[in-house]
């Protein structure tokens, strides 16, 4: 299938490339600085941004599913970048009026999952990642309440550990959930997964390590 993946030059976007052109996908990425992939017959690598509309229209026409992986990097300051681009990709749905899925990557602690953090975590974002979290959290409102067909991933602390494949996957939130580290292989997995077959529409799992 024909994958685009938006915010791909790094982390789990980059590990998301990986893993879908090794999977036979053919891969259309935006990034603002290129993947640094090497060359793929599969793969377009687009230099662009996702806060312009003429980019976003490029690369999700002929899309059969989109990847949203975009991040801030070391940078935990006030940000818009999330909920900016959640309303240009609004504007691109209308207009090309896709009906594709869109798999978009936030993180636990964005929207109600911030309740059921456990206190460490709560205290980091409270001084560290709350200005970047709260705009996660308005990219999430936006995108729920599109016409999209829309799956928000909602992965712990991410790490640079191996793939495993049996990651813990939780759809609903419930009190000592205890979502803890998972490896960033394993993030990108799971959405190529619901990119392929959207097996949690309208709905926000979380990912964990076991």
């Amino acid at each position: 299938m024909n994958l685009t993946i938006i915010g791909a030059s790094a982390g789990v976007g980059q590990e998301t490339v990986r893993q879908a052109l090794d999977r036979g996908h053919r891969v259309t990425a935006l990034s603002r600085s290129g993947t640094g992939l090497p060359a793929h017959p599969d793969l377009t690598d687009r230099k662009g941004s996702a806060l312009e509309k003429i980019d976003l229209m490029d690369v999700i026409a002929g899309a059969d599913a989109v990847i949203v992986t975009l991040g801030t990097g070391r940078n935990t300051g006030a940000t818009t970048l999330y909920s900016d681009f959640a309303c240009l990709l609004i504007e691109v749905k209308n207009e090309l009026n896709f009906q594709i899925p869109v798999v978009v990557l936030t993180g636990f602690g964005a929207g109600d999952s911030a309740a059921f953090n456990s206190l460490p975590m709560r205290l980091l974002f409270r001084l560290i990642l709350g200005d970047v979290y709260a705009d996660k959290t308005r990219m999430e409102s936006v995108v729920a309440n599109s016409a999209m067909k829309w799956v928000i991933v909602r992965p712990g602390r991410l790490t640079d550990g191996p793939f495993t494949g049996h990651y813990r996957v939780e759809t609903e939130l419930y009190k000592g959930m205890g979502i803890g580290a998972v490896s960033r292989a394993d993030v990108a997995d799971f959405l190529i997964r619901q990119a392929e077959k959207p097996t949690a529409l309208y709905r926000y799992p979380a990912l964990s390590g076991k």
